[in-house]
């Protein structure tokens, strides 16, 4: 998926198929904001912005390893997905009821790393906004809300493994994971609302 066209990529999603789907779109919130982020970081260097260039170097790097990673995210999920559909074919039977707990567990893994890495984007989003380039705070506010609409998206695609995950300690490990996501929303929505606040409306 990470080498396809961004007009195949939709279709392939508009498409009856079971992968590309909310896994994919929320690894792909993830990659662009942490795109956006690095653009920012990028204008951000210079003389004029030489108190920082130490902030500012780490940023841009890692920004680039977040944004490789959901991209490899988008890859994972949609393996994982197919896991899952291949898990139901299985004739009925004990079998079949493990293979798709295990398969449905696999398939959180992703949007859960999702989750994650886009709660860091939106720390990064924190740091950048009083030192970058004041021309380009709205492509900050912008990550900012491609990062929350990750950390939605990804949440109920992770909830929505759960019914059918039976270990409880893979649950309980899966819902501690997603315990900071709505305060990490709540901080990405404070960075829109501080670039907003400065805008001459």
């Amino acid at each position: 998926m990470r080498e396809t066209s961004i007009a195949r990529f939709l279709s392939e999603l508009a498409g009856k198929v079971p992968a590309p789907g909310g896994g994919a779109v929320a690894a792909l919130h993830a990659a662009q904001a942490a795109a956006l982020l690095g653009m920012v970081a990028r204008y951000s260097t210079g003389d004029k912005y030489a108190e920082h260039a130490e902030t500012v170097e780490s940023v841009i790097s890692e920004t680039d390893e977040l944004r490789a990673r959901a991209l490899d995210l988008m890859e994972q999920d949609a393996a994982a997905f197919t896991a899952v559909t291949d898990a139901y074919r299985l004739p009925k039977g004990e079998e079949r009821t493990l293979s798709i707990a295990r398969a449905l567990a696999g398939a959180a893994e992703p949007p859960a790393r999702v989750a994650e890495t886009a709660h860091r984007l939106v720390e990064l989003c924190e740091t950048l906004l009083p030192i970058g380039n004041r021309n380009l705070l709205t492509d900050v506010a912008a990550a900012a809300e491609a990062a929350r609409a990750a950390l939605t998206t990804a949440r109920v695609n992770v909830e929505v493994n759960l019914g059918g995950i039976t270990d409880e300690t893979v649950r309980s490990a899966l819902l501690s994971r997603l315990a900071g996501v709505d305060a990490a929303a709540d901080r990405a929505a404070r960075v829109t609302a501080e670039v907003r606040a400065g805008l001459k409306i």
